[in-house]
């Protein structure tokens, strides 16, 4: 555990809410357990989910029912009516915590600022690809070299075309559907890129959707990190975001708006942004309070059927089978402190019905979701697999007793490569939040921005760089940069998503941070001692907490980082964030593929083939100290692989709690003609996911398979 302390952040727009134990500057002295296990990371048996303070202790908690707060979380998770057009948040999440479907999957790359990141290419196999084409194995990689394990060999294909997961028609929110109906009153907006002939198909996101099993684990999520580990109640954005507040009933009767933060609640953060995302789930211009008018009289997963067993919702089924015997007010209400909901007056209206004004409840309900997501999400934790088991502490390095001889082997290769300085601790990922994994005593602050040795290849007379970067988020060069910026790109308001962009353009110039988060110079694995003269330094005045390394704890004068920074990346001061994206878990990376951000990558050999051969490309900001060409040979790689199976956890690949899930129908392509309830859109064809119980999917239904399993050659 850590200590952390209280500062005041005074916000002017609203009150502040200051909860017990919250912090506003994340900081922290280094927990008394570090990994023990030699150079095999800790098993993640007993790895608590670090916790958010206020939210169920204190003398106020927000959430005075966790039960029935992850009740609630479940249900919302799992629930079609959630989106405008029948899209679940599980929509995407359905198969071990991501998305196995293989139609309707392909996007343009966007981010890709040209005309190619608009239009659609064809796919390696040679098939036209696009607007409703399934994929096929012959389609992966994306990016195809004539010697898979020779990076500068011949390019025999290439593409900025992403596959991910398709979500909703691109249309204009009018009203809630008068009828009751789970569908929103929704008016169709002419699709440029997503359409067959004249009728709009189901848009694809720009990114391949991560697992969220294990993500309650991270600082931040989604693979730019925009999910902000502060939640503001509203959205993403945390801190970030000034208007953000929520409405809280005092003691005096009346209700007064507030600003929340709220400490390690990325889940949190990342819950509120699906659900008005006009690709994802939502059609355009819809607002929270529109979702709570339509969802709060309810009865949750009303056209869904939900196990007999399920682990978390069995005791509210209600008895036709489907859906919930409750409401979502009356969960709420069981889940969440009445200051948030029971107050009266009005709190903004719709546009299509100023007479009907929002109530508490409705106005809040970002807040309720948000926090009831991130609860239930925490549950889906998986730490029963081999290498959970055992150690063997007299066989180095200190071997999971579960590993087969193969596998064993393969944790070795693992260890040898390099992987686990990406892949660390018991999540096997950088990117997990410092509290979970630290690696050695020292740390003055929460480790969250770098300073590391970098290719310099770009400079002849300089062989490697030292740029900043942020702790977990690395540039591999699947793309090249300018296909996607990943955590290099910008939030809303114009400002760095990274920290050490922020540290950069922000801090050493002598101007506070977005984020309240502390970075300290002595933290850093090279110091700027190592190339900065001391007339150029300075004593680091941003230290909070005790810095071991006094010697190093020394920043650039404004004026010389000034200096530096219009040098770019052929300076002292370049920052390596830009096409740099999260660290993804390895736990289940059997069942979770494609692989990669933008989903190139088809099966685990592909994987180890493209880290073997130091990457795709050399992008400027490319972590080549690590994703260099190293050989390895046909039994190293099977071992490799081995030892990556090896991380899924049984429960997961059968769907046993706490995996199960109410059913499901996701959206998965379109049959070719219009749909006749709505003749500027494509027919839906829909992948019916059953509803499964605490004991598991049964041998009729096998296992969860992995990705490639379910595709045609």
């Amino acid at each position: 555990m850590s200590r952390s302390h209280n500062f005041t952040m005074p916000i002017k727009p609203f009150h502040s809410l200051v909860l017990p134990g919250a912090v506003f500057l994340l900081t922290a002295l280094l927990a008394d357990k570090v990994c023990a296990q030699g150079n095999t990371a800790q098993s993640l048996k007993g790895i608590i989910v670090p916790a958010t303070p206020g939210l169920l202790d204190g003398k106020t908690p927000i959430v005075i029912n966790k039960t029935a707060a992850i009740a609630l979380g479940k249900a919302l998770f799992w629930d079609t009516a959630v989106g405008s057009d029948g899209m679940a948040c599980a929509s995407c999440h359905f198969h071990a915590g991501a998305d196995r479907r293989a139609k309707n999957q392909l996007a343009t790359g966007e981010f890709h600022k040209t005309a190619s990141g608009k239009t659609f290419q064809k796919m390696p196999s040679g098939n036209i690809g696009g607007v409703n084409y399934t994929l096929r194995r012959s389609d992966f990689p994306l990016y195809q070299l004539a010697d898979p394990l020779d990076k500068e060999s011949k390019v025999l294909f290439n593409t900025d075309d992403v596959v991910s997961s398709s979500g909703v028609f691109l249309s204009l929110f009018q009203d809630l559907d008068q009828s009751g109906s789970r569908m929103d009153d929704c008016t169709s907006v002419k699709d440029t890129i997503f359409h067959l002939g004249d009728v709009n198909t189901r848009q694809v996101q720009d990114r391949q959707v991560p697992s969220v099993i294990n993500a309650g684990f991270n600082f931040r999520n989604f693979w730019d990190g925009r999910a902000n580990n502060i939640f503001n109640g509203v959205s993403a954005y945390g801190a970030r975001d000034t208007k953000a507040g929520i409405w809280v009933l005092g003691k005096d009767g009346k209700v007064k708006k507030q600003v929340l933060r709220l400490e390690n609640a990325s889940l949190a953060s990342q819950a509120v942004a699906p659900p008005l995302n006009d690709s994802e789930m939502s059609c355009k211009q819809r607002a929270f309070p529109a979702i709570a008018r339509k969802l709060l009289p309810r009865r949750p997963l009303a056209a869904q059927e939900v196990h007999k067993e399920d682990s978390v919702l069995a005791k509210l089924r209600h008895v036709s089978g489907k859906g919930l015997r409750t409401t979502y007010q009356s969960l709420v209400k069981a889940a969440f402190a009445p200051r948030y909901w029971s107050g009266t007056g009005e709190f903004g209206s719709p546009k299509t019905a100023p007479d009907k004004p929002y109530s508490q409840m409705e106005a809040n309900f970002s807040l309720f979701l948000g926090l009831s997501l991130q609860l239930y999400q925490q549950t889906l934790v998986s730490d029963q697999t081999p290498f959970d088991t055992l150690r063997l502490t007299h066989v180095y390095p200190h071997m999971p007793k579960g590993l087969n001889a193969s596998q064993r082997r393969g944790l070795k290769v693992f260890l040898d490569g390099g992987c686990d300085v990406c892949h660390k601790g018991p999540t096997f990922s950088a990117a997990a939040h410092p509290d979970v994994y630290r690696p050695f005593k020292g740390f003055s602050s929460l480790r969250l921005v770098n300073r590391d040795l970098l290719n310099g290849s770009f400079i002849p007379h300089r062989g490697t760089l030292k740029p900043l970067m942020d702790e977990g988020y690395f540039n591999t060069s699947v793309t090249p940069e300018s296909y996607d910026p990943g955590v290099g790109g910008k939030d809303p308001y114009g400002n760095p998503l990274s920290f050490s962009e922020q540290y950069a353009q922000q801090l050493l110039t002598g101007k506070p941070l977005k984020d309240p988060v502390a970075i300290n110079a002595c933290d850093f694995n090279k110091t700027f001692t190592d190339d900065y003269q001391p007339n150029e330094l300075r004593n680091d005045p941003y230290t909070i907490g005790v810095c071991s390394h006094k010697p190093y704890q020394k920043i650039p004068t404004v004026a010389v980082w000034q200096a530096e920074l219009k040098k770019g990346k052929f300076g002292r001061a370049f920052v390596a964030t830009r096409g740099a994206f999260k660290v993804p878990s390895l736990r289940n990376i059997e069942l979770t593929g494609p692989y990669m951000h933008n989903g190139s990558l088809l099966t685990l050999e592909q994987v180890v083939d493209f880290y073997f051969r130091g990457g795709n490309f050399q992008n400027d900001a490319h972590f080549a100290a690590l994703v260099l060409q190293q050989p390895i040979s046909k039994q190293e790689k099977a071992d490799l692989v081995a030892f990556l199976k090896s991380l899924t956890d049984e429960r997961v690949r059968w769907e046993r709690a706490p995996f199960d899930h109410p059913q499901l129908l996701v959206p998965h392509g379109h049959s070719g003609y219009v749909d006749p309830n709505n003749l500027k859109q494509a027919e839906d064809l829909f992948l019916n996911v059953p509803a499964i119980g605490k004991k598991g999917r049964d041998a009729s239904l096998g296992p969860l398979r992995a990705f490639e399993s379910y595709l045609k050659p």
